[in-house]
């Protein structure tokens, strides 16, 4: 609601208002207390000073005002990012992602846009990366200009891309289960699983 600038109270003086001088000039009407003090009149030829607005009717104009329509949709609702299943066993789980990044690819999206998790064996490229330490292994994440492939166990430090394709090649009983919903989280458009059906439906719900 709008703030509203308080009326001044006008007190008068409990004298009452003052005799007449003997010149015959009446005597000045008593000032509004509290409130501004009005401009000074100005002197010819030379324009007076001009007194901001007080700042509560600043405050006032800056303050929106409810509009009529009803309760806004969570951002996060709209944005949620889609899903799609790609059915592979676990030993051709890798494959089928390598598959889909090559589509997303060819498609037009950039490699910057792509994160791939794998919930087993770690993807060739992490391995020869990671050969030569982890911290230029993450600074190629950190730089966002090629394709990025993460084990299930560190994913929860990559940022959120575009794009998140997982496959599902084994590991613990419950890689998927962490994964999935890690995966999600950071799919900022499109979440690719590759795996097994069953499996993937009864981590994320049915009609995956």
């Amino acid at each position: 609601m709008p703030l509203i600038p308080e009326e001044p109270q006008i007190h008068e003086s409990a004298q009452g208002p003052r005799a007449t001088p003997a010149s015959g000039r009446t005597a000045p009407t008593p000032r509004p207390v509290p409130g501004p003090r009005p401009a000074a009149p100005s002197r010819p030829g030379r324009p007076g000073p001009v007194r901001p607005a007080p700042p509560v009717q600043r405050a006032a104009r800056d303050v929106a005002k409810p509009g009529p329509s009803g309760p806004a949709v969570p951002a996060a609702a709209a944005a949620a990012p889609q899903i799609q299943l790609i059915p592979a066993s676990v030993e051709s789980a890798l494959d089928a992602a390598e598959e889909a990044v090559d589509l997303l690819l060819d498609s037009g999206r950039a490699p910057g846009d792509v994160l791939v998790i794998t919930t087993g064996a770690q993807h060739p490229w992490a391995e020869h990366e990671l050969s030569f330490g982890e911290t230029s292994y993450w600074a190629q994440h950190d730089a966002g200009d090629d394709v990025f492939y993460a084990d299930a166990a560190v994913a929860s430090r990559a940022a959120t891309r575009a794009v998140v394709v997982v496959a599902v090649n084994g590991g613990p009983a419950t890689a998927a289960a962490t994964a999935l919903p890690l995966a999600l989280s950071r799919a900022g458009a499109l979440l690719i699983v590759c795996g097994d059906p069953q499996h993937i439906n009864s981590v994320l719900g049915a009609g995956v």
